[in-house]
C-alpha cells in the first residue's frame, strides 16, 4: 500500500513558476514508476508527465514537455514536477499516482495509487 499526498499548488500569473511535490509513505517507494495527471474542470483527466523508478527514463505530455519537469528523490519518498512558463490553460487540480511497472506508463489505468490533487490556477 503507498499513500500519496501532494503540495505545491497555488494561484500564480502566466509565466510564472511552480513546485509541485508528492511525498509517498511505504518503504517500497523506489520500486514505483511515478506519474503526474491533471483535470481541468469540465474536462476529463489527462497525463502530464512520468518517471522510472530510477529516474532515469521521463516521458511528458507534448503540450507541457520544455516547460515541466518531472525529478524524484528515492531517499526523501518524493516526486516532483518543476512547472515554468505557466499558461491559463496550465490550470487544473494536479495528481500524482504511482504505477507498479517498471514501465513508465502515460494512461492512468496502469496506476495503482492516487494522491488527492492540489489545485493550480494560472491567470492571465
Amino acid at each position: 500500500q503507498v499513500q500519496l499526498v501532494e503540495s505545491g499548488g497555488g494561484l500564480v500569473q502566466a509565466g510564472g513558476s511552480l513546485r509541485l511535490s508528492c511525498a509517498a509513505s511505504g518503504r517500497t517507494f523506489s520500486s514505483y514508476a511515478m506519474g503526474w495527471f491533471r483535470q481541468a474542470p469540465g474536462k476529463e483527466r489527462e497525463f502530464v508527465a512520468a518517471i522510472s523508478w530510477s529516474g532515469g527514463n521521463t516521458r511528458y505530455a507534448g503540450s507541457v514537455k520544455g516547460r515541466f519537469t518531472i525529478s524524484r528523490d528515492n531517499a526523501r519518498n518524493t516526486v516532483y514536477l518543476q512547472m515554468n512558463s505557466l499558461k491559463p490553460e496550465d490550470t487544473a487540480v494536479y495528481y500524482c499516482a504511482a504505477d507498479r511497472s517498471i514501465v513508465v506508463h502515460t494512461s492512468q489505468e496502469n496506476y495503482d495509487y492516487w494522491g488527492q490533487g492540489t489545485q493550480v490556477t494560472v491567470s492571465s
